[in-house]
């Protein structure tokens, strides 16, 4: 028996869902909705980026847009922040970013809370004027595609543009394809840093070479089956498949194809493309898809690049592990320069800001990362000091902390509805602390810190140096906020995930733990250390030795029980997801 959602989504699904909405905003917004198919519409809402807020507030949604491999065009994130200025304010101000703000998201991409229903239209209208949409960002169906953030602007092995176009516009443009069994993400690494982290998508096509006819060609290796969540991650297996960059999109589309035909139906929490991997193997699916879905005859697999992969990897102090700071372009004479945004957020009038130093310094283009920061690209050598002592920078530099560099958060419990802790504030208020509790050495400059809210790891905390999971536990009697600490992630050459060192750790006695942990990897790593490396090295007992909680005096207004946030909030988490079982991940 298939789920209760395939039927709803059978019912009306893709773009036809979009006509409702504009039906209901115009009728009433929230209120138009009959009380007893709000859930239904809810799930089909997503498909147009469209979420409906968590419980204790009612009536307000979240938007995520969508943009391909973090391109934002001259002059849409203008309208972006000036929309969330207008119209994505709440009730209350969040004590950390007051109120009317953008998200920039792990996968090169925008959300924005505190919508109302009746005012979509009038957002959309601003926002598709700027070629700005949010069709597909949610829901069972292909989400924004990553690709190599800096694409045309650096020296890339394979030129990925062409195919992230493609992509763009005929796969996730399809209505045909657009009910999915679960999401799906898609990726395309053109550059040997491997900045779209491949390993961590349902199919991702990274750089590689291969003798053909006597003949060497630059193509794509394709692996499939990565992800994140509930504990139970994957990295991408190699499908053993080589291809040209003329083939490449036919590949992708045939994996599309073959996961939307065979791919279950039944339980959601099983039916993501690395359990589908792992039930048919990587030689069913490579036939399936020569066989049925792909006209040409495929070659196996070629030489990948993935020993020189430094993007978020962890292993190695040389090459870029994320685009921030300021590097030459391939264009003569022009450079970009990667600002950190520590957890993903800008006020709106910040994000107007930047908006106006991409405009005045470069080509008024800018570009996201997977790592929730913003780059302006097109910066002449002569502009740029004057770009560099812009105020702004000194909010969000291009040469920040150790920690704000390496820092990334989910939205928690402010908005989401299975997530078991507060992030955005929380980890904003921890890295000031660290900054002023925390020595490192001079050669460190990174130290890779995700927090997630809960197992769905919508931030990213297996594949950090310190991932953050958030719990719940008893202290003195009562429920309080607490963190599962571990150690050790990272992508690049061998993708690995975090080891779990501590469990359920009370917020207040979290930062103490960090700060041990930290403390002794400054005192017993060897020169030049990574962190990673320096765990590798060190061991789990003496791990747990160091990591020991232990209470501090970092404060915050949230620490004992999400109930006593300031943010409208019904409800507990459900049992289950308190207990620690499986969320499922609909970053």
């Amino acid at each position: 028996m298939v789920h209760k959602k395939e039927d709803q989504k059978d019912d009306c699904y893709g773009d036809e869902v979009r006509e409702h909405i504009l039906e209901f905003a115009e009728n009433g917004g929230y209120e138009a909705i009959p009380e007893d198919e709000r859930e239904t519409w809810f799930t089909r809402f997503k498909f147009w980026g469209l979420f409906h807020q968590r419980s204790g507030q009612e009536s307000y949604f979240m938007m995520r847009l969508t943009n391909a491999s973090g391109i934002l065009e001259p002059g849409q994130l203008r309208a972006i922040g000036e929309v969330a200025g207008e119209y994505a304010t709440g009730p209350v101000e969040n004590p950390e970013f007051g109120n009317g703000w953008i998200d920039l998201t792990t996968r090169q991409s925008v959300q924005l809370h505190w919508l109302k229903l009746e005012d979509v239209p009038e957002i959309w209208e601003q926002l598709e004027a700027e070629g700005v949409h949010s069709r597909s960002a949610g829901g069972d169906t292909m989400r924004n595609i990553s690709g190599s953030a800096l694409h045309g602007k650096v020296e890339e092995y394979v030129d990925s543009g062409p195919l992230l176009e493609r992509f763009e516009e005929e796969l996730r443009g399809d209505d045909a394809l657009a009910n999915m069994p679960r999401k799906f993400n898609i990726s395309v690494t053109g550059t040997k840093s491997g900045c779209a982290q491949d390993s961590l998508n349902d199919i991702g096509f990274e750089p590689a070479r291969k003798e053909i006819g006597g003949e060497t060609v630059k193509g794509f290796n394709v692996r499939i089956g990565g992800g994140l969540g509930g504990r139970q991650p994957r990295a991408a297996t190699p499908l053993d498949v080589f291809v040209r960059p003329e083939n490449a999109y036919e590949v992708g589309r045939g994996f599309v194809q073959l996961y939307h035909d065979y791919g279950g139906r039944q339980n959601r929490s099983k039916n993501r493309t690395r359990f589908f991997a792992d039930d048919w193997g990587m030689e069913k699916i490579r036939e399936t898809l020569q066989e049925e879905y792909v006209d040409f005859e495929m070659h196996r697999a070629g030489e990948d690049f993935r020993e020189e992969y430094t993007y978020n990897a962890g292993s190695t102090t040389e090459g870029k592990h994320d685009h921030v700071g300021v590097y030459e372009q391939k264009q003569d004479g022009l450079n970009y320069v990667g600002l950190s945004v520590p957890i993903g957020r800008l006020p709106a009038e910040d994000a107007v800001a930047l908006a106006d130093l991409a405009d005045e310094y470069g080509s008024g283009e800018l570009r996201l990362t997977r790592r929730q920061n913003p780059v302006i690209v097109d910066v002449h050598d002569d502009d740029l000091e004057s770009l560099l002592a812009d105020p702004l920078l000194a909010s969000y530099p291009p040469e920040p902390s150790p920690f704000e560099r390496g820092a990334m958060a989910c939205t928690g419990t402010e908005f989401c509805s299975i997530a078991l802790t507060e992030t955005k504030g929380r980890m904003a208020r921890m890295l000031r602390w660290l900054n002023a509790n925390v020595d490192l050495p001079e050669d460190v400059g990174k130290i890779k810190m995700h927090y997630s809210g809960c197992t769905a790891d919508c931030g990213q905390a297996m594949t950090a140096d310190i991932g953050l999971q958030g719990m719940r536990a008893r202290k003195d009697g009562q429920m309080v906020e607490a963190f599962d600490i571990g150690v050790g992630g990272g992508v690049g050459e061998n993708p690995s995930f975090v080891e779990w060192i501590q469990q359920r750790v009370p917020a207040d006695e979290a930062p103490g733990a960090i700060r041990n942990l930290l403390e002794a990897f400054a005192a017993h790593r060897s020169d030049g250390q990574t962190f990673r490396q320096w765990v590798e090295s060190v061991g789990t007992e003496a791990l747990v030795e160091f990591c020991e909680p232990e209470e501090t005096d970092f404060e915050a207004p949230y620490m004992a029980d999400a109930k006593q946030s300031w943010y409208p909030f019904a409800e507990e988490p459900s049992a289950s997801a308190a207990e620690g079982s499986v969320a499922p991940s609909d970053d």
